[in-house]
């Protein structure tokens, strides 16, 4: 019966490949292909034959276990992620893009990179205008305020007291302008004071952002004899997400031609302030019955002399936009 030396039934390993050695058969070697390194073993006697070239394994030799790429190529425009080949790479982004986690993909991208805050444009003049969307901007918040409305002054006559107006409504909306060049602007113009027998300053206007949102302006203050007279009441904000009514303004107390009395309080506030004051017949500094116009749509303030009064000009309404990345 023949007899079989088991000790010399196993692998031999011999490290890492060198082309000047001879190997023979049940040879082990590490050899670097490229990027990738792997275990070979020798099935055919060989010299100078790499166990691989291309990721194609020599004749001589078959892999015992073979790797994947474990370190960066000199490729700038890739990154090469462990474990994944060549075909799977993840093309670099645009100056300021990040890599991010695609949750629906579950995988790896480049995108832009939420900055917060990235700048602000104010709207304060009366009439049309046009937002237009800076570059990388996504969304906005918005803050659209009415114009005010004009205050009234003192009317000559048996219990006649001036008043005060209202201020504009205010609508606030955060809105995803990502696929939005510009929108239509519009700015309501403040409400015109009045006196004497006219029976009522004017409203404000009404401000908008597009169809996104707008707010209506605040009423003019009024006046008339034997006590019907009173405050403009404030303008409302619609289709923001925060939708918010201005101040309203005040009557003032009983006036006769020789005592004019001034209006109560102040006129109404907007979201921003800016409410109109009153002054009676008095000297303040170098202001003698000095009207006082509302502010960022604010209600114009009233006035009381012995003569008729010319009552304040409610103030411009205002489209304020915050714009983020």
């Amino acid at each position: 019966m023949a007899t079989v030396n088991l000790g010399k039934i196993k692998l031999k390993w011999r490290g890492t490949y060198a082309g000047g050695t001879a190997y023979t058969p049940d040879d082990v070697v590490y050899y670097m292909d490229g990027s990738v390194g792997s275990s070979y073993i020798c099935v055919t006697a060989t010299t100078g034959n790499a166990p691989s070239s291309g990721g194609t394994a020599h004749a001589s030799w078959n892999y015992l276990a073979k790797g994947q790429a474990t370190s960066p190529t000199t490729n700038q425009g890739d990154i090469i992620v462990r474990g994944v080949s060549a075909d799977e790479r993840l093309a670099i982004g645009s100056a300021g893009h990040a890599l991010k986690v695609n949750a629906s993909a579950n995988g790896l991208e480049y995108g832009d990179v939420s900055a917060g805050l990235s700048s602000i444009q104010v709207f304060d003049t009366s009439g049309s205008h046009t937002w237009t969307k800076p570059t990388g901007i996504k969304k906005v918040k918005v803050i659209v305020t009415g114009g005010g409305g004009g205050g009234f002054g003192y009317r000559v006559g048996n219990d006649a007291a001036p008043s005060t107006g209202g201020a504009g409504g205010t609508a606030i909306e955060l809105i995803d302008v990502s696929s939005v060049s510009s929108v239509a602007v519009t700015v309501g113009a403040g409400g015109a004071g009045n006196e004497g027998t006219a029976g009522g300053a004017n409203n404000g206007g009404t401000s908008s952002f597009g169809s996104y949102c707008s707010a209506t302006g605040g009423e003019g203050g009024s006046n008339g004899n034997n006590d019907y007279r009173h405050g403009g009441i404030g303008g409302v904000g619609s289709g923001g997400d925060i939708n918010l009514t201005g101040g309203s303004g005040t009557s003032g107390n009983y006036s006769t031609d020789s005592n004019p009395n001034p209006t109560s309080t102040v006129a109404g506030a907007s979201f921003w302030g800016g409410a109109g004051g009153s002054m009676a017949q008095a000297v303040h500094g170098s202001y003698t019955n000095t009207r006082i116009d509302g502010k960022n749509g604010g209600g114009g303030g009233g006035t009381a002399n012995s003569g008729s009064s010319v009552g304040g000009d409610g103030g411009v309404g205002v489209v304020y936009v915050e714009e983020y990345k």
